[in-house]
């Protein structure tokens, strides 16, 4: 029986969006929306966070929360230094970002089934584009992309369009290929969150501002669960705005 922990990495200072994991969503904050779900599927969940408002607040609603480095340059490391301190024995360690408060139980499941493969190190989730989502959802930057090989593991990771469909005029572009949004959790073998985490940046993971392509040029594989079910990230105060649209449908 594999053994996981949820971490969820969250901290107040953003650039787009200051205290968004704060932000209140339907009533609750974010963060709570993302630590609820996330307990529907772990035993072990816990907010790992630089930020006294945000240790207090996940404590008020009952939740558990850790205290962190301010030093932490990604979600990544600052889960690594939280798993080290806890102790908890478990075979992987699941990243879900603080800022996705619409994340389903289906998609952890789908993700954690991808360490059923003992050889797998490190796995994600994408969501397949469909023609009704629009070039300009395709073309936007702060959406990465992400390109398949046959086995379901990832290639390569770009805020661009990839591929380039050469000589196909790009209103066409989704309705001549499958491509893939990249959604932003992870799981890692516990031995694998301590070795990625101590590798430098690379020149891909500068360039494109995307931590896992460090884990590509260090030759670490990464599997890849398909989910469609729609997540909408909160980076910006328009996408809280979206949310609470958003949440109003599910509620009707």
């Amino acid at each position: 029986m594999m053994k996981f922990i949820c971490l969820i990495p969250a901290r107040y200072a953003s650039t787009r969006f200051p205290g968004k994991p704060l932000a209140t969503l339907g009533g609750k904050f974010v963060i709570q929306h993302v630590y609820e779900r996330a307990a529907t599927c772990f035993d072990h969940v816990y907010v790992c966070t630089d930020d006294e408002r945000i240790y207090q607040a996940v404590n008020d609603f009952g939740g558990k929360a850790l205290m962190t480095s301010p030093a932490h340059r990604s979600g990544t490391e600052r889960c690594n230094e939280a798993f080290d301190r806890l102790g908890i024995d478990a075979d992987v360690i699941v990243n879900i970002q603080g800022d996705e408060p619409f994340i389903h139980p289906s998609q952890l499941e789908a993700l954690k089934g991808c360490f059923t493969d003992s050889s797998i190190q490190i796995a994600t989730l994408v969501k397949p584009y469909a023609e009704t989502d629009g070039l300009q959802a395709l073309q936007n930057p702060n959406t990465p992309k992400v390109v398949l090989d046959g086995q379901m593991n990832a290639l390569y990771f770009s805020r661009s369009v990839v591929p380039y469909l050469r000589g196909v005029d790009p209103s066409l572009w989704l309705s001549s290929h499958q491509y893939y949004k990249h959604i932003g959790i992870y799981g890692y073998r516990a031995d694998v969150l301590g070795e990625i985490t101590k590798l430098p940046p690379g020149k891909l993971e500068v360039a494109e501002s995307l931590e896992q392509l460090r884990w590509l040029e260090n030759g670490y594989t990464i599997r890849v669960a398909e989910t469609t079910i729609e997540t909408i990230g909160i980076d910006t105060p328009n996408d809280l705005k979206r949310a609470e649209l958003y949440l109003k449908t599910l509620k009707v």
